[in-house]
């Protein structure tokens, strides 16, 4: 049997799979594997008939959603004209990353691989499914399924096991090589192109909008910092329906930018082009030629918590023992603890390990600096408005990330902050951004009744949402919102009072610390179960829950089974079943973020 090229694919929302398939596609290579890893929308599915070797690690977003880069992928394997053989030929295994806290976990995998198991591909080992609330995180999964696929690759092609593998702390090759250049920059590259007339803004090809207002819309006194943003996108061509999300790319804060030039002794306006050392594509995100600062700004997430893989490859420039030492203990399934305490624990970000680790930082050399960190991932934030009421207008509402841990400097989310910096009153800003569908679907009936429970943030797809039905003659509606304060942190509150007072709302809210007994969303939904019953029993309403993934939506969901209990005279297990089935039939349906 000759050796085979092993094609690692992947389905990543976050850079979570995608960083897991390179770490698959680094091991492949040390074992002298020729691999190629690519996103799944990037590779020629109708290829995958003539495969002999694919592993596909992917991730579950969502309700059970496979991720944005592998859905082109996702509608063709399951074609249905697809022959029962057509994979007969390949041997393949499949990886998923999930979260056990979430209703559908690893859903994408485990229909992924009994799906090419009825196509007819052989399996090299069970489905690997992988858990974020493990005590170790994911990797307490990942570890020994990738010790079992490595055996049962060497079982499968006896050659493979005579390879002697590259030592644990030799550097690979860099997948790109910097070439500087010295002549005077150019200024073309910082322009974004915009997108010809017929073409949508797309994450290759943003629009760059600009930002009309950015107004704090709590109170001074209240702890979170929370903004209502507005954005100018005439002629963009972009067009959105309520529940749908703006997605842009957050940018480095320039003290950042330049700190971690300063640690890797780098001129920030040094100009240079990739070349890839192999048949890998430059980032297409990338200008050609680009500075140094445009890589820093833009595309390297220097800010973020190093994964493990940071370390690996740092550990191979260490010269110093110590720092060695220490970087190969956090790379090792047996230090995980122990990094977990350095880096997850108090959220020190990756350019603060450089500064920790001296020597090594001294020792990197640039051409491996795409390899060591990730490429910034797009944010993806609710509209908060609707195009009837706000023609031309795109607006989001946004609780800016800031908090305390053992770390001296407070931590920061990177693209709320970076949001929350930007003034327009000193000039133009410009944001680059586009629009894409969300998971929320609003019914198109005139006489369907919404009721939607949007705490905090969460309620910013439902402005949306009641904006535009609104402008259709659409007036029953229900709405739940729950925050702190009714003086600090009541969003949109004076909107919600017009809205009640020409008959086009029923508002219910919870000010949770307003008085001695706490009160929550689901405390509402409880007290109003006649109303509730009435227009879910009798006039087919659709329920929505939106807002943070913690303990609310399982609440809320807990309250209206008791609703179901209550007036509907079910039992618990009935309750469940009337629950399921509004699920089924996106009567019932939730947006939430962790």
């Amino acid at each position: 049997m000759s050796e085979p090229t092993l094609r690692v694919l992947y389905g990543s929302q976050t850079g979570t799979a995608q960083d897991t398939a390179q770490r698959i596609a680094r091991q492949g290579r040390r074992r002298q594997l020729q691999v190629q890893v690519l996103p799944l929308d990037s590779y020629n599915v109708a290829n995958l008939i003539s495969e002999s070797l694919v592993i596909i690690v992917c991730s579950t977003t969502g309700q059970g959603d496979p991720p944005d880069n592998m859905k082109n992928f996702w509608r063709f394997i399951f074609k249905k004209s697809l022959p029962v053989g057509s994979l007969s030929r390949l041997d393949c295994a499949v990886l998923g990353l999930g979260d056990s806290s979430y209703p559908k976990f690893n859903f994408v995998a485990k229909k992924l691989h009994k799906r090419l198991m009825q196509l007819g591909a052989s399996t090299l080992l069970p489905v690997g499914l992988a858990d974020d609330q493990h005590d170790l995180g994911a990797d307490a999964v990942i570890d020994p399924w990738l010790t079992s696929l490595w055996a049962n690759l060497f079982a499968l092609y006896p050659s493979l096991a005579e390879v002697i593998p590259l030592r644990e702390d030799e550097a690979l090759p860099p997948t790109y090589t910097f070439h500087f250049l010295d002549d005077v920059k150019d200024e073309r590259e910082d322009r974004l192109r915009i997108p010809t007339e017929q073409t949508a803004p797309s994450q290759l090809h943003p629009f760059p909008s600009r930002l009309l207002s950015n107004r704090r819309v709590t109170d001074t006194s209240h702890f979170q910092d929370v903004r209502h943003i507005e954005f100018d996108i005439t002629g963009s061509n972009i067009e959105f329906a309520a529940g749908d999300v703006v997605m842009m790319f957050p940018r480095n804060a320039p003290e950042d930018v330049q700190q971690f030039c300063q640690l890797l002794r780098i001129d920030p306006e040094a100009r240079f082009t990739l070349r890839a050392t192999d048949n890998t594509a430059v980032p297409a995100r990338l200008p050609q030629p680009c500075t140094v600062r445009h890589l820093m700004e833009r595309y390297l997430d220097i800010a973020a918590v190093p994964r493990r893989s940071f370390f690996e490859l740092l550990s191979t420039f260490a010269t110093d023992e110590l720092e060695h030492e220490k970087l190969v203990e956090f790379s090792s399934a047996a230090g995980q603890e122990e990094l977990h305490i350095y880096c997850n624990r108090p959220r020190r970000t990756a350019l603060e390990v450089l500064a920790d680790f001296p020597h090594t930082t001294a020792e990197l050399k640039v051409d491996y600096l795409l390899d060591l960190f990730p490429e910034i991932q797009p944010r993806s934030f609710s509209i908060a408005s609707s195009l009837q009421a706000h023609p031309n207008r795109l607006q989001i509402l946004v609780a800016v990330v800031r908090y305390k841990t053992k770390m001296h400097k407070q931590r920061e989310g990177l693209c709320s902050t970076w949001l929350a910096s930007l003034n327009p009153e000193q000039g133009d800003v410009s944001v680059p951004l586009w629009v894409k569908k969300g998971s929320l679907r609003f019914p198109k009936e005139k006489d369907t009744p919404v009721i939607m429970v949007g705490p905090g943030t969460g309620v910013a797809p439902f402005r949306s949402a009641l904006q535009e039905r609104i402008a259709e003659g659409k007036n029953a509606n229900v709405l739940f919102f729950g925050c702190r304060s009714e003086s600090k942190d009541f969003y949109f509150g004076s909107e919600w009072e017009e809205m009640m007072k020409a008959g086009h709302l029923s508002l219910f809210t919870a000010f949770s610390r307003d008085q001695e007994e706490k009160v929550y969303v689901q405390q509402r939904v409880r007290e109003n179960a006649e109303l509730l019953w009435d227009l879910i029993a009798n006039k087919g309403a659709c329920f929505y829950i939106a807002g943070n993934a913690k303990q609310m939506p399982a609440s809320v969901c807990d309250a209206l089974k008791e609703v179901f209990q209550q007036e509907g005279g079910v039992s618990a297990e009935e309750a469940e079943q009337m629950l399921t089935a509004m699920e089924r039939t996106g009567r019932l349906q939730s947006e939430t973020w962790s």
